[in-house]
């Protein structure tokens, strides 16, 4: 979340950036302000009181031994009516600070500079593109044909084990899967990433950590007895490994990738869009995150781009990356890259990534900071991307490798599979 020290610095132009997402936040921010004042001023009479109470302690005991039984009766009876305003005041106190805590959960992050402005995805900038386009026959078949054809994933099985949205993967098909995830994690150990085995759910602490709460709750698969959820993404246990750190600054950047399931409940609409693998329920996918002082983030931003751009490219993969609007960015980011590759037989970009820079919003909420040359704690910055996630990967690689033989597997794929080509 944003810190009371950013808004208060410059509300106006929090108010301003905010507006780039969507959001009208002078009310929020007014409001935030106004109960940061009654903070200041409650704070101010607790403290007066505690100095008069220390003051009334101090005289009793004087009192007695001078034999001013009266004056320190007195005295006992002021420290009393002392601590019950002081209670009354701690308990004002504590209300003020809930409203505000509960305030600042419903500010986004504020966009950085580089974002440009617009509503919907329409308003998203191409940045870059690269990859050999396929040139399929018009009888090209889309992936989930392909799919079927050569027995690979078995979208009704899923529907009759758990519902829609939960494919069950067969023979090369769960091999493939299995393949991308160990080559991804591969390159990601490289590129220098320590690889985290992650538990899958979470408890509440870590969703607010990571910002999936309050915002995203009704995405989530939540288990009501012990009050624990199914992650959306690795991002949330592997960054969550940093809450409550303070980390030397010479430790830094730490650099994790994780494999892992992820389990969403978005998927809600129908037609083309959600068929196949467009949109799942649970799907694997291979996370990287990093934790870096402010000064390397933006760095650090672009090396994870190049990293999911090469992986990319290792796949023979037509791609493009997609600098995100105002409008069309998450609620905890400062700024986001989606990267799309193109599906030949739906002729349509399919997103495969999301690149993002935090800046300090995930890392107030989880207390995770470094100490600096000045020995002074500072919040770190956090990043996180796919690298990448797998369903559409999936999808491009059936439909755009499909030949009259059979489909290709890309040669980077192919120590991993065993086979060359699917048929």
């Amino acid at each position: 979340m944003l810190t009371l020290q950013q808004i208060k610095e410059n509300p106006a132009h929090i108010v301003e950036r905010l507006a780039v997402k969507g959001f009208d936040g002078k009310e929020v921010i007014d409001n935030i302000l106004e109960l940061d004042t009654q903070r200041r001023s409650l704070q101010h009479d607790n403290d007066g009181r505690a100095a008069e109470l220390k003051k009334y302690a101090d005289s009793i005991g004087r009192l007695m031994k001078e034999g001013k039984r009266d004056e320190a009766e007195q005295a006992k009876a002021e420290v009393a009516r002392l601590k019950e305003e002081q209670k009354a005041i701690a308990d004002r106190l504590e209300e003020v600070e809930r409203r505000s805590l509960e305030l600042l959960l419903t500010v986004p992050n504020i966009p950085c500079s580089a974002v440009p402005e617009g509503r919907t995805a329409a308003d998203n900038v191409v940045e870059k593109t690269g990859g050999p386009m396929p040139d399929l026959p018009a009888d090209a078949l889309c992936h989930w044909d392909l799919a079927k054809k050569y027995n690979l994933i078995d979208f009704d099985l899923g529907v009759k084990i758990t519902g829609a949205g939960f494919p069950v993967y067969i023979g090369k098909g769960a091999q493939l899967q299995r393949a991308l995830i160990q080559f991804f994690l591969d390159e990601a150990g490289k590129a220098g990433y320590l690889e985290i085995q992650p538990p899958y759910v979470v408890n509440e602490a870590s969703g607010y950590g990571t910002g999936q709460l309050p915002d995203k709750e009704g995405q989530m698969y939540f288990i009501n007895e012990d009050r624990l959820y199914l992650i959306p993404t690795a991002e949330v246990p592997v960054t969550n490994i940093y809450r409550d750190v303070i980390i030397a600054g010479e430790d830094l950047p730490k650099k994790n990738c994780a494999y892992s399931a992820c389990f969403r409940r978005e998927a809600g609409s129908y037609g083309k869009d959600v068929r196949g693998l467009n949109r799942l329920h649970q799907f694997d996918k291979v996370e990287i995150v990093r934790i870096e002082k402010p000064e390397n983030s933006y760095a650090a931003l672009e090396e994870m781009k190049d990293h999911v751009q090469g992986l990319l490219e290792k796949l023979g993969l037509p791609w493009h990356i997609l600098r995100l609007c105002g409008g069309d960015m998450s609620f905890t980011s400062a700024i986001t890259f989606d990267f799309e590759v193109y599906s030949a037989a739906q002729k349509r970009w399919l997103e495969v990534s999301s690149v993002s820079n935090f800046e300090t919003y995930q890392a107030n909420r989880l207390k995770c900071r470094y100490r600096g040359e000045d020995k002074k704690t500072h919040l770190c910055h956090t990043l996180n991307g796919s690298a990448l996630a797998l369903p559409r990967i999936v999808a491009a690689l059936l439909e755009n490798n499909q030949t009259p033989e059979g489909i290709v597997v890309p040669e980077c794929l192919r120590r991993y599979t065993g086979f060359d080509i699917i048929n």
